[in-house]
């Protein structure tokens, strides 16, 4: 007699469409083949994943066609199947899988087009954070500012593409211009991805701009990040950088105030 472990194993294998024989005898008829009664489980389970893929992916969809993309999600679905009961947490790794795909290659940017609409995604069901407040950088000692570090709204985050993805997709809602052209040629962008209220939005950033806030979104401290983004642009200005992140309302309270190399 299989342990329970085994019979789910044996399931998900086969609604996940390897096509194992050996799980129909675990299941019971009932009016239903037991065989047929796996089909029809294997087919919800994977048009139900299709379905939340081409939610979290509409401009995806778009750039690939609707019967490509149903090609794609079935491969994807059987060789990363979820991990977890949310489907809006599933599908971070398609980015990856489109870019090892053949098929794709005269789409060199639908990558970081997936890796765009994940980051709305993720800024969408991100928890709430209390707003950075500026009343908390009173009590720091002086002695640490180099050494501060800034904690990030959970719905933050920063890309950087070689392909202006935030153009491409712009072009691709269904409210845009049908008559408007997008050069998706080779052009850099930084992009940094969040919620602000209700809405998720995005906006890009400058070189250093975005060295900087990369660098203390990974922890890095406030020293650090200004010499690196320094090196970006040498015109680079800490104060003003700073003044425009703390009316943003993207960084979340408090901020590092124990010390250079001491955790958050």
């Amino acid at each position: 007699m299989p342990s329970l472990a085994e019979v789910q194993a044996s399931l998900a294998e086969a609604l996940l469409g390897s096509g194992r024989s050996d799980v129909a005898a675990m299941v019971a008829g009932d009016g239903v083949a037991p065989e047929a009664r796996v089909d029809i489980y294997r087919h919800h389970v994977l048009a139900s994943l299709t379905t939340a893929l081409r939610s979290t992916y509409p401009v995806v969809c778009r750039l690939v066609g609707d019967g490509f993309f149903g090609y794609v999600a079935h491969h994807f679905i059987t060789a990363r199947p979820p991990t977890g009961p949310c489907l809006f947490e599933y599908g971070e790794a398609l980015a990856d899988f489109l870019e090892r795909l053949p098929a794709c290659g005269d789409l060199p940017y639908v990558g970081d087009v997936a890796r765009l609409e994940w980051a709305l995604n993720h800024a969408l069901h991100a928890e709430d954070a209390v707003p950075f407040d500026l009343d908390a950088l009173r009590s720091l000692d002086p002695a640490h500012v180099d050494g501060l570090t800034l904690r990030f709204a959970p719905s933050v985050t920063l890309l950087s593409s070689p392909w202006p993805i935030d153009t491409i997709w712009s072009a691709n809602q269904v409210d845009a211009d049908p008559e408007a052209t997008v050069d998706a040629s080779r052009r850099p962008v930084q992009l940094q991805i969040s919620r602000r209220g209700d809405d998720v939005v995005f906006r890009r950033l400058a070189p250093a701009a975005y060295t900087f806030r990369r660098i203390l979104l990974e922890g890095g401290g406030l020293s650090r990040a200004a010499s690196e983004a320094a090196r970006v642009d040498a015109a680079f200005d800490v104060i003003a950088a700073l003044h425009e992140l703390f009316t943003e309302d993207v960084l979340t309270s408090p901020p590092d105030t124990s010390g250079p190399g001491e955790p958050v």
